[in-house]
């Protein structure tokens, strides 16, 4: 299987700029960017099907470039639907520090990481217009798609301009670095061909592109912060086991595809996985596999055993070696309860709200259905204190065998 069929298999190739791109992929070896706008310190799981196939393209001798929008950031990439809103160069300084670090830890030593914003700031708004502006026709941007529908509710010129920023970008990068390829997601289509547009028209030659199909969560929408369900690969911002949960509950219909995406399983691999996952669906084989597949590539293999191993202790209720920072990851979004002062264990459950009244309290206690912190009480006179808390802080309160609750101690 060569680079392209791979590629093609796995569902990363959309739409395509240049006759001889498969060739040219097959069998030679290209320098090649794709882009992000800082408008966040972190990545997100939208952003990974990116990162994966740069390092794909790496892994098979091109070298990648990640240019970082310094300036189109300041700007804003055109959404379907509103103008973005304007971010400061403070807080754009930051992101593109962040973004820097985590790209070259997740694709490795050898991405480049520029910034537009480098070769932008000195650029006279006459110069750019004279210089750049008058070799794309106004017609040839009011076609693009991302253009024609924000028409009818209204584009500003400054978001209107977006499109000859990022197509000047490629021209820069192929004089200047040697680029003959742009990859990116499928909403980049009008920008690449923009700036293949340009080198044609300025240099007389042939640059290459092609985007790959926006990957969908199960109701349809993208993976990203402006949908509400981003999933940061900073994990700081999400922690691992946050997105071993939301990845082992990925449907069905859904994981065959992420595993195609978003890991370096081979072929072989992820259809043998897939037929032991058809025979016992229940056992989420495919999403266990996905979900430590990806965790590992972000942030090793450490941090992916210890996510399944925060799973499969909360499902089995043995937490007895949880750490502050497991607890704080397996408890994330969930309000807790305070505790304050020695009590006992009838009156605690009450005020916790963990039991209604005290008869049901006492009946949850003798019937052995409560835990704390992994200990299964039966005693009516057992007492809450300090000493039992997780690093004298954390409590975790199980009401038989699923409804978990956090108190803290103070």
């Amino acid at each position: 299987m060569t680079l392209f069929e791979e590629l093609e298999w796995r569902g990363l190739v959309k739409d395509l700029a240049g006759d001889d791109i498969q060739d040219k992929l097959n069998n030679e070896k290209l320098t090649f960017y794709w882009g992000t706008d800082p408008t966040a310190d972190s990545l997100h799981l939208g952003h990974y099907s990116s990162l994966v196939t740069a390092k794909r393209l790496a892994k098979a001798g091109h070298h990648p470039i990640l240019l970082v929008g310094g300036a189109t950031g300041l700007i804003g990439d055109p959404r379907p639907t509103a103008e973005r809103e304007i971010i400061s160069k403070e807080a754009v300084d930051f992101n593109i520090k962040g973004l820097s670090k985590q790209v070259e830890t997740i694709v490795g030593g050898d991405v480049e990481v520029v910034n537009n914003y480098d070769w932008m700031k000195d650029f006279s708004f006459l110069d750019f217009l004279r210089d750049v502006g008058k070799y794309i026709n106004v017609n040839y941007m009011l076609d693009k798609d991302i253009i024609r529908r924000r028409l009818e509710s209204g584009i500003t010129f400054a978001e209107f301009s977006y499109m000859l920023l990022q197509g000047y970008d490629y021209l820069y990068l192929y004089k200047e670095k040697g680029v003959r390829l742009q990859a990116a997601g499928s909403d980049q289509w009008g920008n690449i061909t923009t700036g293949i547009d340009l080198i044609r028209k300025m240099t007389g030659e042939v640059a290459y592109g092609f985007t790959m199909p926006l990957i969908l969560d199960s109701t349809g929408k993208k993976f990203g912060k402006s949908e509400g369900n981003a999933l940061w690969l900073d994990e700081t911002k999400t922690s691992s086991y946050e997105m071993y949960q939301y990845l082992i509950n990925t449907e069905d219909s859904k994981v065959e595809e992420y595993l195609k995406v978003f890991t370096f399983l081979t072929p072989e691999e992820i259809m043998n996985i897939m037929e032991k996952h058809n025979q016992e669906p229940h056992l989420r084989i495919a999403q266990k596999e996905l979900a430590t597949q990806i965790i590992t590539d972000l942030h090793g293999k450490e941090s992916a055993d210890r996510a399944v191993q925060i799973s499969e202790s909360l499902f089995s209720g043995d937490i007895k070696s949880f750490t502050s920072k497991d607890v704080e990851d397996a408890f994330k979004g969930i309000t807790p309860f305070s505790i304050h002062g020695d009590c006992n264990i009838v009156d605690f459950l009450v005020d916790a709200e963990v039991c209604s009244s005290k008869r049901e309290a006492r009946e949850f206690v003798q019937n052995g259905s409560i835990t704390l912190n992994g200990n299964k009480v039966s005693d009516l006179e057992y007492t809450i204190t300090k000493d039992i808390c997780i690093d004298s802080k954390y409590l975790v309160v199980r009401r038989g065998k699923k409804k978990y609750s956090l108190g803290i101690y103070e």
